[in-house]
């Protein structure tokens, strides 16, 4: 086969307030004709770095030394105007969230014309009769009503697929997918995938494809490239190093997936939440008068009960209310129908009586970066429900700071940083100790692991598990990871479209989905209609 990409010896640093650092240490791996190369490892190990000095797209503080080839053709040290030749022609990039990389102020045709024109030069109704051909060719359905859309009216998949598009326009021969599918959902993201796998056929491209998802990486690569601490510490053909990992790292990621059951629940445990029919409807309101003339059914009568020491996994695609209903069960947005927490009927509550019940009712955010303010230490962070609440009688801020950031693995010594000086799981410690500082009996988990790595995850639903087990708490825990959610869940329910599909005991979901849309969602996130 022919070799697309050779990279040589690569060496990337760069200069950071006063130091020299090395994020890429003589790293060597080729790309084929035809071939999808994976580049695995956590955050921080080298992998998107790698792969953006393929084109010269690294910063100018970067200092790249070593050897990038594309067809023969050196791309280190090559001229600006020989590298703009490259990018978006030849090698084209697919990059993990596409709604910061789409602009949100140009419609998708726009956006899609302005590629064919700086590298094609067309336009009017030849750029627009090849934008067409191109969404139709990613599977955007009713694409001639697509193109007039903006990015926020599409849906996250239909977004990736748009981004797909556009790295297509120009017939590349490498394509470079970082992180296409770590946003989306299951069912979403077993769809790109394929589509990928299809395109990667018709289109004769070469794939190199970033990841920390080894399931991903066991479905599409033909060879691993397995990276730590900016060096490659393993490679060979994909069914290889799977079945014969040699470097402990390797092993280490392999091994790095929830395993295990939730423990029993005692049956003499108490109900912490309850609710009886609960419904958030949305009014969609038209005219001069604002007068409603339709809803936007969220969450239409859904009834469930958490016990004490009991999870409650919830499935379901983006736009199917998940979040929606937990947010409803926390008060945090309107509803209609029973809420019941700790015996107490919540839902006719506001202000002060509303808020003494806060106390026991807690959520821990999916992107810890985002749920923490910059401006606050870890400390003042994990204090701050204690100003709302009031201190246990006794105890004094920093103590009771000090106690609950060992509980969940952080060291007390730390607790003067801010967030930025902490990696993604110990963001995501610090906003689940700010969480459980307050003792809650409730805690709704919206998908707390989805932005982390793999190894980071299950370290993250071991602690889960720890204080579960210590406090006996009730737990509402939104995910697409299945994976996650049997590791964790006693009952599942599973939403589509604002409705509860299915629910039970979580064994019994997993083993034997009654639902086409269950099955549909275990087929894509194990490849199977049920999970083994």
């Amino acid at each position: 086969m022919n070799t697309v990409l050779e990279v040589s010896g690569l060496n990337i640093g760069f200069r950071q307030d006063g130091r020299d650092i090395t994020a890429v240490r003589g790293v060597s791996f080729s790309v084929a004709k035809g071939e999808t190369v994976a580049l695995v490892g956590e955050s921080g190990s080298g992998k998107s770095v790698t792969a953006l000095s393929t084109v010269g797209l690294l910063p100018e503080s970067a200092t790249v030394t070593g050897s990038v080839r594309y067809l023969g053709r050196e791309m280190v040290g090559a001229s600006q105007a020989d590298l703009r030749r490259v990018r978006g022609n030849d090698i084209s990039f697919i990059f993990q969230e596409p709604m910061t990389s789409l602009n949100p102020l140009h419609t998708i045709e726009r956006q899609l014309a302005e590629s064919l024109g700086l590298h094609q030069g067309l336009g009017g109704a030849a750029a627009r009769a090849r934008s067409l051909e191109l969404l139709n060719k990613v599977g955007i359905r009713d694409a001639e009503s697509r193109l007039s859309a903006y990015p926020h009216q599409l849906s996250g998949g239909q977004r990736q697929r748009v981004m797909i598009a556009m790295a297509l326009a120009n017939g590349p021969e490498l394509l470079v997918a970082d992180e296409p599918t770590t946003a989306l959902d299951v069912t979403i993201q077993a769809q790109i995938l394929a589509l990928l796998a299809d395109l990667k056929r018709s289109e004769s491209l070469s794939l190199l494809f970033i990841t920390h998802d080894l399931g991903i990486v066991r479905r599409i690569a033909d060879r691993v490239c397995v990276m730590q601490g900016g060096e490659i510490v393993e490679q060979g053909p994909t069914a290889e190093i799977f079945a014969n990992p040699q470097h402990p790292y390797t092993q280490k990621l392999l091994a790095a997936e929830p395993k295990g059951r939730p423990d029993p629940v005692a049956e003499t445990a108490p109900v912490v939440v309850e609710t009886d029919k609960l419904r958030v409807w949305f009014p969609i309101q038209a005219g001069f008068l604002r007068k409603t003339v339709g809803h936007v059914k969220a969450v239409n009568e859904a009834t469930l009960s958490v016990r004490a020491g009991e999870t409650l996994g919830i499935v379901g695609e983006s736009g199917s209310g998940k979040t929606t209903l937990a947010l409803a069960i926390l008060r945090l947005i309107e509803s209609t129908g029973r809420i019941s927490v700790l015996g107490h009927d919540i839902d006719g509550l506001t202000g002060t009586a509303l808020r003494s019940h806060r106390r026991d009712m807690q959520i821990v955010f999916q992107d810890p970066f985002g749920s923490l303010s910059p401006r606050m230490t870890a400390a003042e962070i994990v204090a701050e429900g204690l100003g709302v609440h009031g201190l246990e009688p006794g105890r004094n801020r920093a103590e009771m700071v000090a106690e609950i950031m060992a509980e969940v693995g952080l060291d007390p010594a730390m607790a003067a940083r801010y967030p930025h000086e902490f990696s993604g799981g110990q963001r995501q410690r610090i906003a689940i100790a700010r969480a459980m500082i307050l003792r809650p009996k409730l805690v709704v988990l919206d998908e707390p692991t989805s932005a982390l790595d793999m190894t980071v995850q299950v370290q993250i639903v071991d602690l889960l598990r720890d204080l579960q087990r210590k406090w006996g708490l009730a737990y509402i825990f939104i995910s697409h990871d299945l994976r996650v959610v049997r590791a964790l869940a006693h009952k599942v329910l599973v939403m589509k479209e604002g409705n509860v599909v299915e629910t039970g005991i979580g064994a019994q979901i997993f083993e034997a989905p009654q639902t086409d849309y269950t099955r549909a969602l275990m087929a894509a996130a194990f490849g199977t209609g049920t999970a083994q």
